[in-house]
């Protein structure tokens, strides 16, 4: 059986694995200076970031259409996949996997399994590249799909970002926890749980912010082998300045992957942005699947409104 691997633009994984694997990447779409575009193609991440920069600068982003799902899909198993497993941003972020489930219902259940990652960025990435490198080795469809939800389970996401606004413009996150960041000037770390963005702690300075997140990335890691990914939007030194240190903190680091955020979650971190995913699959493997303790806030924390 042969199973293809699909997945949306915002897994932001390399583009020599997407290519080494063949997996599918279906856009989602920005609006900005009132034209829309497909995220990666036609709007970049360095005219989002542009445009956020000026002040009353206004950036949007949209689902594919359930449309875009089916004609990939069909074109998929018209190609000679027997099955298709797709696996997307969380569902509490975005509409992308409600349209990819939509899609499925229309070209067939049986034929395709769409799973929410209840994650983003490479939280979805590492979740898609174990699909993938299953598939490759020949994995059915459910093995395909069972690598997927045991990474995306495993994975952990944190980030910094300059301003809560972009956030909160977004519905990402709610007025009042963007009101007190601003009011009290401090650098909320925040990371990705249940599919939802969270604050975890705040710092005062930018520094410090960095820090928690090597520590955080550390705590997951543990002294065991780890795969790590660092993102940033229009800020690639602090970006490397975070990977070195990444690089010099886990010691069974397996891989590291640095990229800049695309148009479509950029818009709602904004410029400045960075964050750090830590995938311990290795671990969650020998261990049948236990997910790892998700990491207790410093301070209550508000959850996303959608």
């Amino acid at each position: 059986m042969s199973v293809a691997v699909v997945t949306d633009s915002t897994a932001y994984l390399p583009a020599d694995v997407v290519e080494r694997y063949g997996i599918e990447v279906v856009p989602l779409y920005v609006v900005l200076a009132g034209r829309s575009g497909r995220e990666g193609s036609d709007v970049t991440s360095a005219e989002v970031a542009r445009s956020l920069a000026v002040r009353g600068g206004h950036v949007s982003t949209s689902r594919p259409t359930p449309g875009d799902f089916v004609a990939v899909y069909r074109r998929l198993l018209d190609g000679g996949a027997d099955r298709l497993v797709s696996v997307h941003l969380s569902g509490e972020l975005s509409g992308t996997w409600d349209a990819a489930r939509v899609a499925a219902t229309q070209v067939g259940e049986h034929l395709v399994t769409v799973l929410d990652s209840r994650s983003a960025a490479m939280g979805t990435g590492f979740a898609v590249l174990a699909a993938a490198r299953a598939a490759a080795d020949g994995a059915s469809a459910a093995e395909v799909a069972d690598a997927a939800r045991q990474t995306a389970a495993a994975t952990r996401t944190f980030f910094v970002v300059d301003t809560l606004e972009h956030l909160r413009r977004g519905g990402r996150i709610g007025a009042a926890a963007a009101l007190l960041g601003s009011a009290l000037a401090v650098k909320p770390v925040l990371h990705v749980t249940d599919g939802q963005v969270v604050a975890l702690e705040k710092v005062r300075t930018s520094g410090r912010a960095l820090a928690r997140l090597v520590q955080r990335a550390a705590d997951v890691a543990g002294d065991v082998p780890v795969a790590a990914a660092v993102h940033h939007l229009a800020a690639p030194e602090r970006a490397q300045r975070l990977a070195d240190q990444l690089a010099a903190r886990l010691p069974s680091l397996t891989e590291l992957y640095v990229s800049e955020l695309g148009a479509a979650v950029g818009a709602h971190v904004g410029p400045g942005a960075v964050g750090v995913v830590v995938d311990p699959t290795p671990r969650s493997a020998t261990e049948a699947g236990q997910r790892p303790e998700d990491p207790p806030p410093a301070d209550p924390a508000e959850h996303v409104g959608d």
